[in-house]
């Protein structure tokens, strides 16, 4: 029994040997690929301020009825963006996304509002597709690394079903729920209302010790608005891509070094018990050994 039981030990040893590296090799990458995802992120932030002051300026220095700026009483309708991740092995971060569009989603029901799907990201497109509620659009985009291009197409994907009328299918609200990557060890989910616009936002958004000049607009505001609205959406989509693909790079650091860290707290467990089982095996064999001996003397 007690030599079973060493065969046992050796052989989780050795498969737990194996995924240590497995998840070393794991951390390492992540380590390695979170400096350039947080380099991307910090590179398109000017952008992300430019175009936040102009839209801000547009929408504070006129008085124009804009669809984009436009708030619907009774809206029937919303639509929700889930980002999160393809690839697994970043413990919660995943399911945290999943939770909070989940909570989400129920806040918008009790509001009387139908709630259209829009996933990026495999592991949420799993989670809904195994629970058979489905999606309007799905996309799976490389999350670790994501691009301007795909930023674009779901912004415009997103913006077609805004400005359609709510009777041909058409939303009134659109929200974002994503991560935030604070630091390396705190990354929150949150939920941002991106459309209607909301103004105060923007203003916030921008630097509060600077004041905003005045402006003409030519051809017209509206005119700028136009040009300008699409392009600060999809940038807020392609800012909650990046930052989401930050957090996940070190929601899987941290992942992986805890499950390195209890891989090898199991390797000493069972080298533990098998030299335990060894010991017994030959604590048996001594036993036997005497007793032949006594029989035989006797």
């Amino acid at each position: 029994m007690a030599g079973g039981s060493q065969r046992v030990y050796k052989a989780r040893i050795k498969s737990t040997q194996s995924l240590k590296k497995m998840f070393r090799a794991q951390e390492l990458i992540a380590a390695s690929r979170i400096g350039k995802a947080r380099a991307r992120t910090a590179a398109a932030a000017p952008y992300a301020q430019a175009i936040t002051r102009a839209v801000s300026a547009v929408a504070t220095h006129t008085d124009i009825d804009h669809p984009l700026t436009r708030e619907v009483e009774g809206a029937k309708r919303a639509a929700v963006l889930v980002v999160s991740s393809d690839r697994g092995m970043a413990g919660s971060y995943p399911a945290s996304i999943v939770r909070e569009a989940e909570r989400l989603t129920q806040q918008l029901a009790a509001e009387g509002k139908e709630v259209l799907l829009y996933v990026a990201g495999r592991r949420a497109v799993s989670y809904y597709a195994f629970r058979g509620r489905e999606a309007v659009r799905t996309w799976t985009y490389g999350s670790e690394r994501p691009t301007a291009e795909v930023a674009e197409e779901i912004g415009q994907a997103l913006l077609e079903k805004f400005l359609a009328d709510e009777d041909e299918g058409g939303v009134s609200e659109l929200h974002v729920v994503s991560t935030q990557f604070v630091n390396m060890v705190t990354q929150r989910p949150r939920v941002v209302r991106m459309l209607p616009l909301e103004v105060v936002e923007g203003v916030v958004e921008a630097d509060e010790h600077e004041v905003l000049p005045l402006y003409d607009f030519e051809p017209s505001p509206e005119a700028v608005l136009d040009a300008l609205l699409p392009r600060y959406v999809d940038q807020r989509i392609y800012a909650a891509l990046l930052d989401a693909a930050a957090s996940e790079l070190a929601a899987r650091q941290r992942a992986m070094h805890t499950a390195t860290d209890n891989a090898e707290d199991l390797i000493r467990t069972y080298t533990r018990l098998a030299n335990q089982a060894r010991q017994a095996d030959i604590t048996q064999e001594i036993s036997e050994i005497v007793s032949g001996a006594d029989a035989l003397a006797s």
